[in-house]
């Protein structure tokens, strides 16, 4: 009924519970970029938070719910942010920068859940992989829209493999970032450098 609070205790088991879900996707992440997919268990992933294998049943119900919930979840993610970014305003060129600057820095932050998605997205249901190719699509169409403004006489076709083009250089950062060697301030200026020459150079 309106107007009646929620019992205290009610709300600490519900943000206990939600904080046990992320924990579990956070080492999920970990776990699937290190062993695999196939190489992690519900136990191996009980285990990484201090819980058993079957508790984590209580939050989803397999492992391939847990792999939806990552790969959906990124998508959704990415969507999201380029979705507040283009919103932002600005000439197009503008826009396209900011983008770079916003997928590097999800790159370089993120780079297992990439990995995940680079090994595993096949391996989604059929529904499920719908999903994230639509969630996908929406987002290369944030970049496409602002690059036919940049490049007016391109055809659709390149303006994608510029898109894509850029995305590869930027996800390629999931199989460097962990080494000790790379600086991560010095590895994002000259992603957004590379990724800004991709997108903005003519061809002719």
């Amino acid at each position: 009924m309106n107007g009646i609070p929620k019992d205290p205790a009610s709300t600490d088991r519900e943000r206990a519970k939600a904080q046990r879900r992320e924990d579990l996707l956070t080492e999920a992440t970990r776990l699937f970029a290190i062993h695999g997919y196939a190489g992690v268990s519900l136990e191996d992933l009980g285990a990484a938070c201090g819980i058993s294998g079957p508790a984590v049943y209580r939050h989803f119900s397999g492992k391939s719910a847990v792999l939806i919930a990552l790969l959906v979840g990124m998508s959704q993610d990415l969507l999201d942010g380029g979705q507040k970014v283009a919103g932002a305003g600005g000439t197009a060129a503008e826009t396209v920068k900011r983008l770079i600057a916003f997928h590097t820095d999800f790159a370089l932050a993120r780079p297992d859940i990439i990995q995940v998605q680079d090994r595993n997205l096949e391996t989604l249901p059929a529904a499920e992989l719908q999903l994230v190719r639509k969630l996908q699509r929406s987002y290369i169409a944030l970049w496409t829209e602002q690059l036919h403004l940049i490049h007016p006489q391109e055809t659709n076709a390149v303006i994608r493999f510029r898109a894509h083009a850029a995305f590869g250089l930027l996800n390629s950062t999931a199989h460097s970032a962990h080494s000790p060697r790379t600086s991560k301030a010095g590895l994002r200026k000259l992603l957004n450098q590379m990724a800004a020459s991709a997108l903005f150079t003519p061809v002719g």
